[in-house]
């Protein structure tokens, strides 16, 4: 099972769940593939944050399909 909060268990094209800075007080959650990764760091607690194809930034919450 892939953690979100690796930033190793996640990369460019996986298909993910993020939660946006402005959705988080909801958990709402997001649906896309990571074309940016924004941590530096190996790991994060609130997961990994990245930037979608379609633009929007958010914290990684679930990996769905790995590529």
């Amino acid at each position: 099972m892939k953690d979100p909060r690796n930033r190793a268990d996640v990369s460019p094209g996986t298909k993910v769940l993020v939660v946006q800075k402005q959705h988080q007080p909801t958990g709402q959650l997001t649906e896309g593939v990571v074309a940016n990764i924004l941590t530096n760091s190996s790991f994060h607690p609130r997961g990994i944050k990245v930037r979608l194809a379609s633009g929007i930034v958010g914290r990684v919450q679930k990996i769905i399909e790995e590529i």
